[in-house]
């Protein structure tokens, strides 16, 4: 059986990956120090606790199993904090991953590679949808220490043969269909758990940030992609690359917009709950609107959405929180 090994495949995305690569007849080897993943989340294939660049670690899993291709989600992800925190972010975010793309340029055959980015990397958006070929300008430096891995990427390529494909997320949402899997950061600052939390009482309110937007309704618009339609995407690159790909660079975004206030109307007939609002001024760094073009995606890799209706996306992820009131309770 071919393993594929997931850093960090104890958070959101990295543990519904491993459940996608489990049921396609890999064996997922999840590398995660558990800073921000849980334990009840690696419920597939196995798992070793290390941090993604120890190099021990690495030559004990490319010896046990036969690791076919590595997926990276090993990334810190506050944006308000790489901004207090730089250092922090440059560290896991950047440094960490050199150690690991040091360790894979080092072997005999270079395994491909997928790379969980982020539309950070545009920055301020100059146009709407946002295109591949849009400029990267990230304002913070969370969105810098991607794009700087994205370049990183670039000079592994030219010096070592390295095969890569970089899926720039937009807002990952929802939980998986079969309820196994969830969203539960700590702390929590997406905006859908935080609507779903207010709408099973552990919330007082909803908070608004601005609404006064060059928008429809005032309030900031955003894309929403479910994690299975993220994952799939991942499964698809996988086999590119094990057929000879050569790799390249994708959105993965749903093509429409919703405002916070559609999230939290939508919310409100999902769930039955009325869902209190408390509105806020504007938080420093929010552009209007994001919404991601994915067409490359879908002629180049075949991508196809299943959950693209925002009804779907809040409909999967209230039936996790429902039964996982408390998140991972480890």
């Amino acid at each position: 059986m071919d393993a594929v090994l997931v850093a960090g495949g104890a958070g959101y995305i990295g543990s519904y990956m491993c459940k996608l690569l489990a049921d396609k007849g890999y064996l997922p080897v999840v590398l995660d120090d558990f800073s921000m993943g849980h334990r009840q989340a690696t419920r597939w294939g196995v798992v070793v606790e290390a941090r993604i660049a120890d190099q021990d670690a690495l030559e004990t899993l490319f010896a046990r199993y036969p690791i076919a291709a590595v997926m990276h989600f090993a990334a810190f992800a506050y944006v308000g904090e790489s901004v207090t925190r730089p250092d922090k972010y440059y560290e896991n975010n950047v440094a960490q991953t050199i150690g690991l793309l040091g360790f894979l340029a080092r072997r005999c055959t270079v395994p491909p590679f997928i790379f969980s980015s982020t539309c950070a990397t545009y920055g301020e958006p100059e146009s709407i949808p946002i295109a591949e070929d849009h400029p990267q300008r990230p304002i913070n430096p969370y969105g810098r220490s991607k794009r700087m891995v994205e370049q990183i990427l670039d000079d592994f390529s030219m010096a070592h043969g390295l095969r890569s494909v970089v899926l720039r997320y937009f807002n990952a949402a929802g939980a998986d269909p079969e309820g196994q899997v969830g969203e539960d950061h700590r702390p929590e600052t997406h905006l859908i758990p935080l609507v779903l939390q207010t709408a099973l009482g552990r919330r007082a309110s909803v908070d608004v940030y601005g609404d006064d937007y060059p928008t429809a309704d005032g309030t900031c618009v955003r894309d929403y992609i479910h994690i299975h339609d993220l994952a799939q995407a991942h499964l698809l690159a996988l086999e590119k690359l094990r057929d000879g790909f050569a790799g390249g660079s994708y959105n993965l975004g749903n093509g429409n917009g919703y405002s916070v206030l559609d999230v939290i109307e939508t919310a409100r007939r999902v769930t039955g709950k009325p869902i209190a609002v408390n509105r806020c001024p504007r938080r420093q760094g929010d552009p209007a609107a994001l919404v991601g073009a994915s067409e490359k995606a879908v002629a180049q890799l075949g991508w196809q959405q299943r959950f693209n209706d925002l009804e779907q996306i809040i409909a999967t992820a209230w039936r996790w929180h429902r039964t996982h009131p408390d998140g991972y309770a480890d």
